[in-house]
């Protein structure tokens, strides 16, 4: 049973675009965007890429077998985001509750038929009707304050992604982190949307994808940099910056120099492995 005040972060899945496992990808992990946040009782994950199928089979783990009761909140519906829920160990268990909420497609393709588009032949062998738990579908506007449990609290603002993207503040207990990914900035133009969002936050957690010095090949990507979510950080007041959504083409020795690289412009500054847990 979780601590009444507990607000923890568990990172199941740190990279972008494409899972990407091998032996040079050990340190910081190959799997897609999931993360796990307790806020006392209350589960909450956000996205559901290749890592999903992890924290599922932790989650349904144990002697009896826990009922999983959670809130799903996706950025947005491209594929390395969603491509976990397939796998999900507790989607296929009919005491599971799992609700699931994205902002960045209402009113024209709602969030469950992005997902029955996924799992229907020929792309995947199991229709969505082969979900046996307990699931509801939200869709909401980016922008919307969501109060998905008593005491949690989640602010949300569009991104500037291909399809669109939405950001999350969750608060709880008078601390706020925050998940911003996938998005792309403007170079020499600090993104007003974000910065409101993550004003005095005490974790952000930023599309880090490219380097500066990368980022010129891959504009229109819908992608940002590690240098401009510390110049984001800083502007904002962020207490600790996370550098997240990791490039599958950027192995373990490149993280390392990356992790150097930030620590040295914002000490403290973390760079997300696999496994990872933080707490504000």
């Amino acid at each position: 049973m979780a601590a009444e005040d507990e607000f923890q972060i568990r990172f199941w899945g740190v990279r972008g675009s494409i899972a990407s496992p091998g032996s040079d990808t050990l340190r910081y992990g190959g799997n897609t965007s999931c993360i796990e946040v307790r806020c006392g009782e209350h589960l909450l994950i956000f996205d559901c890429g290749t890592g999903a199928r992890g924290l599922g089979k932790q989650l349904c783990s144990g002697t009896p077998t826990p009922v999983v009761d959670a809130d799903m909140f996706l950025t947005h519906t491209h594929l390395d985001h969603i491509c976990g829920l397939p796998f999900f160990q507790p989607v296929y268990r009919a005491d599971s509750k799992l609700r699931i909420w994205a902002g960045h497609l209402q009113p024209e393709t709602p969030v469950r038929d992005v997902i029955c588009a996924m799992m229907v032949a020929p792309l995947f062998p199991v229709p969505i009707d082969s979900l046996h738990a307990d699931i509801t579908y939200n869709d909401f506007r980016a922008g919307e304050t969501l109060a998905p449990k008593p005491g949690v609290s989640l602010r949300t603002t569009p991104l500037n992604h291909p399809n669109g993207a939405t950001g999350y503040r969750i608060e709880y207990g008078g601390k706020s982190v925050c998940y911003v990914t996938d998005t792309e900035h403007v170079p020499g133009e600090a993104d007003e949307n974000i910065l409101a969002l993550i004003e005095g936050a005490d974790i952000v957690i930023y599309d880090a994808t490219y380097t500066d010095e990368e980022f010129p090949q891959f504009q229109q990507w819908g992608h940002s940099t590690w240098q401009e979510g510390a110049r984001l950080c800083e502007a904002a007041g962020v207490k600790t910056y996370v550098v997240f959504h990791h490039d599958p083409s950027h192995d373990d020795a490149f993280m390392d120099a990356v992790a150097d690289a930030v620590a040295r412009v914002r000490p403290g500054a973390i760079v997300a492995r696999e496994g990872m847990v933080l707490s504000p």
